[in-house]
């Protein structure tokens, strides 16, 4: 197992315990958006997986493990990575469970799923959920979870809904362009690394 893998399996045991609030949550999106299967999958990418993604962040703060990190036999780089490498897996496991939740949905309210339409809306998940985690996690690895959990949470959202605004963005022009939104995402999350590794170690006081 690579050093990359191995931060990321760790965050997936730091979260293990909070699993059930993770399930309330999508339960309650589920709920809300009966009705609406093609807004199941990009709810969960903006509100679930970025949710799960910065979690260790908070767990790190309230048992103080950057000291850990700081000492432990991996590189900055690979802490960094397996911190996104984390985030990518969030994102593939609620995408993957909210595609399965909004086809049930679409088959019991006789609506169309599927095709070009879900691949406009997992093009949509993925660019929400890229925005979010390109701003997060950064500010999460300079300044600690305690001085920006609203800032990191409020301002994702804020450059999603002025992107839809100043750009006029429709579901149409997202369907006619998937390449250049999933390329998009792929370049946040490449520089948000890059600002991310320069991050200097140890705790945030």
């Amino acid at each position: 197992m690579t050093a990359v893998a191995r931060v990321a399996v760790l965050h997936l045991r730091t979260v293990a315990p909070y699993r059930t609030q993770g399930l309330l949550v999508c339960g309650m999106l589920f709920l809300v958006l009966a009705r609406n299967p093609a807004g199941v999958v990009p709810s969960l990418a903006l509100l679930l997986a970025p949710l799960i993604a910065v979690h260790p962040f908070v767990v790190a703060d309230k048992a103080r493990l950057e000291t850990l990190y700081a000492v432990l036999p991996v590189s900055r780089r690979a802490l960094v990575l397996g911190h996104y490498a984390w985030s990518l897996a969030c994102f593939v496991a609620t995408a993957a469970t909210g595609t399965v939740l909004a086809e049930v949905l679409a088959r019991i309210e006789d609506v169309s799923y599927g095709g070009r339409t879900l691949a406009t809306i997992l093009t949509v998940s993925w660019l929400l959920f890229a925005v979010n985690i390109a701003v997060q996690l950064p500010l999460l690895m300079w300044f600690g979870y305690a001085r920006v959990s609203v800032l990191g949470t409020t301002m994702p959202l804020a450059l999603v809904m002025v992107a839809v605004l100043r750009l006029h963005l429709t579901l149409g022009w997202v369907r006619d362009r998937p390449a250049v939104l999933w390329f998009a995402g792929v370049a946040l999350l490449t520089a948000s690394a890059t600002l991310a590794a320069k991050a200097p170690p140890g705790p945030r006081t």
